[in-house]
């Protein structure tokens, strides 16, 4: 325990230590997008059309994603019904069989 605490003091700290580096921009697009209202209105749009492509961009895996668990899931349901249909049915011919 005490190395563990020893081991993660000195990486904090070398962390910390760390000459500071420039900061990079997010995207390309990040700084015509804070300069909005400086050029034409097509000018305007396009930073804000760049961010609902990425937004796009990002959610379609996720969409899929959902789709395909939503559509396993069902079918695993489907599947849990068969199964105790199918369990009460034998039970039901096992009752009705007579000695």
């Amino acid at each position: 325990m005490r190395r563990l605490l020893l081991i993660s003091a000195i990486l904090v700290g070398s962390i910390g230590f760390v000459p500071s580096m420039p900061t990079a921009s997010a995207c390309p697009m990040c700084q015509v997008a804070n300069e909005e209202g400086t050029g034409s209105a097509e000018q305007n749009a396009r930073p804000r059309a760049y961010m609902y492509s990425i937004l796009f961009m990002l959610a379609m895996p996720a969409t899929l994603f959902s789709g395909f668990s939503f559509g396993f899931y069902r079918l695993w349901k489907k599947q849990q019904v068969l199964e105790s249909l199918a369990n009460a049915d034998s039970r039901n011919q096992l009752s009705n069989v007579t000695p």
